[in-house]
C-alpha cells in the first residue's frame, strides 16, 4: 500500500500501518533529502507546509462540546500520542512534550465559559480546574494583567510537529516503513482492487490494493481524474519565534492562550528564554502584516519582557479546510483508495485518530490469510 503525503497525517498513518505489520511507500516530495531531520523538516524559509509551520499545541479536554465526534477524535488522539510517545522514546526517538494548557480568560463572559466548563468536566472525572488571579500573579514571566482567571488543562499541552515527524519517520524507516521523494501526479485504476500511482518524474508505482491520501490542498487535483470532487481552501497561519531580552525561568503550567493565540514556552531549544507564538487565522494564502503585529504583541498583553523580546524567526504556513464539511475528512472514496485530509487547525493533535481510523478500516476490508 502507499500514504501519499507525509505532513504529520500522513506519517502517523505510514508509520502505525507498518508497525502493524503492513507493507507501506511513503511518498512525498519532502523525503528527497537523504534522511529527514528537525531541520529539514523546517527548511522552505517563511513559507511552510501546514505540518511544519504548526506550533503543536494539544487542545483536547478544554473543546467546548463534550460529545460527539470531534470530541471523541480528540480524546482518542490525546491519549494515542501519550502512549505513542512513550513508545517512541523506548526505541530510540524521544520527543519532548510540555504538560499543561493555561486558557486565559480575558472577558467575564469567557470567565463564565470556562467555570461551566470546569463543572462539566469534573463531572466526567477529567482534572480541569480553575485558577483565579491570585494564583496567576504568582507566575514567572508574567501574564496578562487583563486576565480575570485561566482555566488550567493538566493534560492538554504541546508537541513540537517537526521533532514527532522526523521521530515517526525514522522509527517507520527502522520497522520497514520504504520512502519515496517524488510528487504523484495522478492516481489511476490499475485492474480490478488495484491502484497506481504515476509520480511526475515518469515512474510507476503499481499493483497498489490500498492508497491512503493525506496531501492537505493537493488532495482536490489528484481526486479530479477520478471523479471526485473535494472542495478545500487555504486558511494561512503565522507564527513567530522570539527571545526575551533577559532570560529567566517559566513557571507557567505549560502553554498559555490569551484572546486566541497560544504561546509556548520552548526552554527545550536552548534557553530559558526561547518562546514562540502563533497562530493567525487568515483567509487564503497571503499574509496580513497586521495580523503579525497583533501577534507579536500576544493581543493586547501589555507585557514588558514581552515588549523587550526580540524576534528570532517569522514564518507561515497553509491549513487545509473543507469547504462546507466538519474537518476532518475520513472517507473510503472508492474500495482501496481512503482521503484522510482536511484537518484545518487540529491536524497535530488529530493525526493519530486518523491514522487509527485508516487502520481500522483497512483491517476491516483486507481478507485474512
Amino acid at each position: 500500500m502507499a500514504v501519499v503525503g507525509a505532513g504529520v497525517v500522513g506519517l502517523c498513518c505510514a508509520w502505525l500501518l507498518q508497525r502493524k505489520g503492513h507493507r507501506v511507500l511513503l511518498i512525498d516530495p519532502s523525503l528527497a533529502a537523504p534522511g529527514l531531520t528537525q531541520k529539514h523538516a523546517l527548511a522552505g524559509g517563511s513559507q511552510r507546509s501546514g505540518s511544519g509551520a504548526a506550533l503543536g499545541v494539544l487542545m483536547a479536554q478544554v473543546f467546548h462540546r463534550s460529545r460527539g465526534r470531534a470530541w471523541n477524535l480528540r480524546q482518542q488522539s490525546l491519549a494515542l500520542w501519550h502512549s505513542w510517545l512513550q513508545e517512541l522514546a523506548e526505541r530510540g526517538q524521544p520527543v519532548s512534550r510540555r504538560q499543561g494548557l493555561l486558557w486565559l480568560a480575558a472577558e467575564p463572559e469567557e470567565w463564565q465559559r470556562q467555570q461551566a466548563l470546569v463543572a462539566e468536566r469534573q463531572q466526567l472525572g477529567l482534572a480541569l480546574e480553575l485558577w483565579d488571579r491570585e494564583r496567576l500573579s504568582t507566575l514567572q514571566p508574567a501574564l496578562p494583567a487583563g486576565a480575570i482567571g485561566a482555566l488550567h488543562s493538566p493534560l492538554d499541552g504541546q508537541i513540537d510537529p517537526p521533532a514527532a515527524m522526523a521521530a515517526l519517520l525514522a522509527d517507520g524507516r527502522d520497522s520497514g516503513l520504504t520512502t519515496a521523494g517524488q510528487r504523484v501526479g495522478a492516481i489511476e485504476r490499475d485492474g480490478p482492487g488495484r491502484w497506481r500511482l504515476l509520480l511526475e518524474g515518469g515512474e510507476v508505482v503499481a499493483g497498489l490494493a490500498h492508497v491512503v491520501l493525506t496531501a492537505g490542498l493537493a488532495s482536490p487535483a489528484l481526486l479530479q481524474s477520478l471523479g471526485s470532487s473535494l472542495a478545500m481552501e487555504p486558511v494561512l497561519g503565522q507564527a513567530l519565534a522570539l527571545r526575551r531580552s533577559a532570560p529567566g525561568p517559566w513557571t507557567w503550567p505549560g502553554v498559555a492562550v490569551w484572546r486566541g493565540l497560544n504561546l509556548v514556552p520552548r526552554p527545550d531549544l536552548g534557553a530559558e528564554a526561547t518562546f514562540w507564538l502563533g497562530a493567525t487565522l487568515e483567509a487564503g494564502s497571503r499574509a496580513d502584516p497586521d495580523q503579525q503585529a497583533r501577534l507579536r504583541h500576544w493581543g493586547d498583553a501589555g507585557l514588558d519582557w514581552l515588549e523587550q523580546a526580540s524576534v528570532v524567526e517569522a514564518w507561515q504556513g497553509c491549513r487545509a479546510r473543507p469547504v462546507g464539511r466538519p474537518a476532518p475528512l475520513h472517507e473510503q472514496l472508492q474500495p482501496g483508495l481512503w482521503l484522510v485530509s482536511g484537518h484545518y487547525r487540529n491536524g497535530v493533535l488529530l493525526a493519530p485518530a486518523s491514522a487509527a481510523w485508516v487502520l481500522e478500516q483497512i483491517e476491516q476490508t483486507t481478507p485474512r490469510p
